[in-house]
């Protein structure tokens, strides 16, 4: 199946506290993790990522889309245009703590294949990664990539996604703290 990733400029962040119904986002790549009561799922979207927790009391959803992507508005804690450099935070009921920060990186043509390559290294070692299909057969090809890491009380995500054809690299990171 042949996916194409949307313009950067196009693309929005939104933090919801329910979950969303997963006929709304089309997941390409998909990981599960349950670890100290509570359930992340890590997915991979043809606009970015959805990261969903779930824990006794507290469900947040982060949904990286384009700003005309059919999603409730119900329930929706936190958006932004995803451009330069943002950070956020939220603390819901049930001790849980969310920060967010997010960076739309524009490297030059002569640099953005390096950092490309990196990116696909570390991939290939962990995390989810997605291949998207490439623009045009000679290009590289576009990737999604996640990474967590868990310690007692504490959940980190880190999202990589490329956009060859305008040398961009969006980049999240999401700082989850529980009681």
């Amino acid at each position: 199946m042949n996916h194409l990733r949307p313009q950067v400029d196009r693309l929005v962040f939104r933090l919801y506290g329910r979950p969303l119904h997963p006929e709304l986002v089309e997941t390409l790549a998909l990981r599960r993790v349950r670890r100290d009561g509570v359930t992340l799922d890590l997915r991979i979207t043809p606009t970015g990522h959805v990261i969903t927790w779930d824990s006794p009391g507290v469900h947040l959803t982060e949904v990286t889309a384009t700003e005309d992507q059919l999603l409730p508005s119900g329930g929706q804690l936190l958006t932004h245009r995803l451009h330069g450099e943002h950070t956020e935070m939220f603390v819901p009921a049930g001790g849980v703590s969310y920060q967010m920060s997010s960076q739309v990186e524009i490297l030059s043509p002569d640099i953005y294949p390096h950092v490309h390559q990196e990116i696909l290294a570390d991939a290939t070692k962990r995390g989810v990664l997605y291949h998207f299909q490439p623009h045009n057969r000679l290009g590289l090809s576009p990737l999604g990539f996640l990474v967590h890491d868990h310690w007692r009380g504490c959940l980190s995500v880190s999202t990589f996604h490329t956009f060859p054809s305008e040398c961009t690299v969006v980049k999240t990171q999401t700082l989850i703290e529980h009681a």
